[in-house]
């Protein structure tokens, strides 16, 4: 982008600082800072943050921008004064669950590139001497954390970029966002209009209020959060009375008691004492009215008055856990305003429909400088370094932009915040938003739902499990340890059994699928993707979108119906938002128009596939299915016992079959056809569980957990998809271009656990020689192989053949990175038109389709 752009942030707080230092850092000049409130004080959850950060987290991430905020909150200095006081991070056990939980997260700290160690009670006491030596059974220590001293860097950053030029109006609330269209062009303030080609809203807790003003909904929910200080701890006594406003004087960890929802930090003589553990309490950002001209440490919106009987169990917890503060009282407590969102994390980015306007809330101290960096790059490059698509607001569904399902989910994260949870532990409420017109029958099935985008998905079904008795020896499922086996059933072994040696019927209903349309569509798309969308109609496409430093934003399908009609089968609403923000920005020039809509919801799919597959489909259409009449990618619309559906020859577990879509109205009965056409040929219906195995065993990626826009294709084994001699000068060609001529140092490998019964689940660290030197991806137990399976990141030097160990709860598991894929490398088993060859291991690969 120019740098001439005028660009206007809305709020002055530690994001919208950070980000008005990181684009003057970039070049940029023409920088407005607009707050409501004084800039000294804004008044808003900056201005009461506790300050503690914890770097590492399931998520890399958020990890990576934690660990950047660290990085630049250690460089913002004045006068000897610094802004982070790196006095490390002890998380402590008091329970054995907490302890293995402990061991996982050196794991996430080990796969992220996060110094820490676990460390013993006695280390943890010596560490930390006011612990009571009974309650603690060990910790987790991280050197690099500490206490960010928030409200001091944000002035030393209004300072700077003020010296930079920045312009910052105190004072200022903004009345109202001015558009031209579908762009932005300013803001009104209680002083008047400013103009801007860029608005950014880094307003926290106000940010529902400012994105109303635009008509987008922003998945927020303030929520007050308790925290207080004590009395003057003796002990204590001698810190200097300063380090209570500056927090330079700490020199204890900053601590963690999750068991209880606690945690802790010194200021000076004093304890500061955070809690989660009550019960949540929502705000409304409007109803806190106007920021005061005067604003100090008891006079600011987000401080609400202290609910002591809230606190009281806190309260008594913690004087067990620091038997040092029974000699003190609570000197004053508040509740803390901080926003929450429905899967917990920060709200990075656009809408679809308008130009020029971008948001950055939800953002905590802990990865405030992270956030600012990556939409400064996003801004000034178009790509951050680090992946953000897991931040982006385009990642709700729609459903999941409502008040009722922000406030409850919101609400319940909060409650969560502390809590041990399992991967793939579903949501307990609200449940059944979306279930497919097939939800009836999987019920009568007895199928075990889990929920993702608010979909109820089959996991598995309970008719199945007298085949688990049927399984060959060489099918039978290992018995795993006791975290993997949660939200595990050794049914699934034989719904995938099932479907390699009959065939099975999935519900592909979840699965994303738009429409796109319109004289300007095979432009859209040659211009967005890696493929050559000019095929024939009847044909399908994998491809990828690409930014233009060639990483990957998604991988899909595109299905050519009509010459001006295609269907995307996709991943996520992320990939929806691209596609329909492109379509609107071509459609300026009225011949190049293409409409994209979301089609999921109207429609269903069942995925057949198997080897019995074609006997099944050909018992209920007179249609030819033979490999000449409709080939592997090819797609055609038929009729199947009279219902009209789009039927796709592709697979994601590697067998013969076909998705078979129709309208939803038709959904049960296509069910049922299908069903009483299987009986003779051993049909079962298969969840999602045993999907994924079988999908990981043919060694099929996915966008947002195999790859992401960190990622660039020659790296993720999916350069496949990249048409060489397409002309088209589409997104990323360039970098494409470039990357093709370089060898990557890094590259996504599967990799077969030694002992044929660990069982791993994703985001573990993988460690060759004996060094920390990559992460798992996906994985899952291939029980066509017999054996677990992961894809995991690895150095490029890295030889099929080699030997890692992959870390799981402090235990090293020895691993042998394979060759691809693991099943069916000669692809027979998709294109087979007479009998298939039995099922077993594989040991080479091309990567393709």
């Amino acid at each position: 982008m120019s740098l001439s752009q005028r660009v206007i942030i809305i709020g002055a707080g530690i994001v919208g600082t950070n980000l008005a230092d990181e684009l003057v850092s970039r070049g940029w000049t023409d920088i407005t800072v607009v707050e409501q409130g004084p800039l000294n004080m804004p008044g808003g959850s900056t201005s009461h943050a506790p300050g503690l950060v914890f770097q590492t987290n399931t998520s890399k991430t958020m990890t990576h921008l934690a660990r950047y905020t660290v990085e630049k909150l250690l460089s913002i200095e004045k006068d000897g004064q610094k802004c982070f006081n790196q006095v490390g991070g002890l998380e402590v056990a008091t329970t054995p669950a907490r302890l293995e939980e402990l061991k996982r997260k050196l794991g996430y700290a080990s796969a992220w590139g996060i110094e820490a160690r676990l460390v013993s009670a006695e280390e943890c006491f010596k560490m930390y001497p006011h612990l009571n030596h009974d309650m603690v059974l060990g910790g987790l220590h991280i050197p690099s954390d500490g206490l960010a001293l928030a409200a001091r860097a944000t002035q030393l950053l209004i300072e700077r970029t003020k010296q930079a030029g920045v312009r910052y109006l105190e004072h200022t609330p903004v009345t109202g966002i001015e558009r031209a269209g579908s762009r932005v062009t300013g803001v009104t303030t209680s002083n008047g209009s400013i103009p801007a080609d860029i608005v950014v809203s880094c307003a926290g807790f106000w940010g529902v209020e400012l994105g109303a003003m635009v008509g987008v909904q922003i998945p927020l929910l303030p929520l007050a959060h308790q925290y207080a200080k004590t009395t003057a701890v003796p002990a204590l006594a001698s810190r200097d009375i300063n380090s209570q406003i500056n927090g330079m004087n700490a020199t204890l960890p900053i601590l963690r008691h999750q068991d209880q929802d606690l945690y802790y930090r010194e200021h000076g003589e004093q304890y500061g004492i955070g809690y989660y553990g009550h019960r949540p309490m929502p705000v409304i950002a409007s109803s806190l009215g106007l920021t005061p001209k005067h604003v100090d440490e008891h006079n600011m919106p987000s401080r609400l008055e202290f609910t002591k009987e809230d606190f009281d169990p806190a309260w008594k917890e913690t004087q067990s856990l620091l038997p040092i503060l029974q000699e003190t009282e609570i000197a004053d407590g508040f509740n803390g305003v901080f926003s929450f969102t429905p899967d917990g994390g920060p709200i990075l980015g656009q809408p679809s429909h308008l130009d020029g306007f971008y948001v950055a809330e939800a953002v905590w101290v802990t990865h405030s400088a992270g956030v600012a960096r990556a939409l400064a790059q996003i801004l000034t490059t178009g790509h951050s370094d680090i992946d953000v698509s897991e931040c982006e607001l385009s990642r709700f569904e729609e459903i999941q932009l409502s008040p009722e399902y922000v406030s409850e989910t919101s609400q319940q994260n909060f409650v969560e915040i502390y809590d041990i949870l399992h991967p793939l532990q579903p949501r307990e409420s609200p449940r059944k938003l979306r279930v497919s017109p097939f939800h009836a029958r999987q019920q009568e099935l007895g199928a075990f739902f889990l929920e993702t985008g608010g979909w109820e998905r089959p996991w598995w079904y309970e008719a199945n499990k007298d085949l688990v008795k049927a399984l060959p020896a060489s099918w039978r499922p290992v018995e795993r340890d006791a975290w993997s086996a949660q939200f595990h059933s050794p049914i699934s072994a034989a719904e995938a059994w099932k479907t390699r040696n009959a065939v099975a019927m999935f519900d592909m209903t979840s699965f994303h699928r738009f429409e796109v349309s319109g004289p300007g569509a095979v432009q859209l798309l040659q211009r967005l993707t890696t493929g050559n969308m000019t095929a024939k109609p009847g044909s399908v496409t994998y491809t990828l979108l690409l930014d233009n430093h060639g990483g990957i934003r998604g991988d899909i399908f595109v299905s050519r119906l009509e010459n001006d009609v295609f269907q995307i089968g996709a991943n996520s609403a992320t990939e929806l938002a691209y596609l329909q923000k492109e379509a609107r920005l071509q459609g300026k020039h009225a011949s190049q128009w293409a409409q994209v809509r979301d089609i999921t919801g109207s429609t269903c799919c069942i995925g057949l596939w198997g080897p019995r597959a074609r006997e099944v489909i050909s018992a209920i259409s007179a249609d030819d299915f033979s490999n000449k009449a409709l080939p592997y990618f090819g797609v055609k619309k038929t009729i199947l016992a009279g219902i009209p559906v789009t039927v796709i020859r592709k697979s994601y577990v590697g067998e013969l079959g076909w998705e078979i879509q129709s309208s939803a109205e038709y959904g049960q009965r296509l069910w049922d056809i299908i069903w009483q056409a299987g009986k003779l040929h051993g049909l079962i219906a298969g969840g999602r569980s045993a999907f994924n195995s079988l999908r990981i065993e043919k060694g099929y990626r996915i966008y947002g957990v195999d790859m992401t826009t960190e990622h660039n294709p020659f790296e993720a084994g999916v350069a496949y998809a990249i048409d060489s001699n397409k002309s088209y000068d589409f997104v990323g060609k360039a970098a494409i271009q470039r990357l093709s001529t370089q060898t990557p140092t890094r590259r996504l490998r599967p990799l077969t656990i030694n002992d044929g019964r660990s069982v791993v689940l994703g985001k573990e660290p993988v460690f060759y020689k004996g060094k920390a030197v990559g992460y798992v991806t996906s994985a899952a137990f291939g029980y066509t192989i017999g054996q677990p399976v992961a894809y995991a990141w690895l150095p490029g030097s890295v030889n099929d053949g080699e030997s890692v160990e992959i870390e799981y709860f402090g235990k090293r598991i020895q691993a042998t990175v394979s060759a691809e894929a693991l099943y069916d490398p000669e692809m027979s088993r998709l294109i087979q038109d007479a009998a298939p060859i039995s099922p077993g291991p594989r040991t080479a690969f091309r990567s393709r389709l």
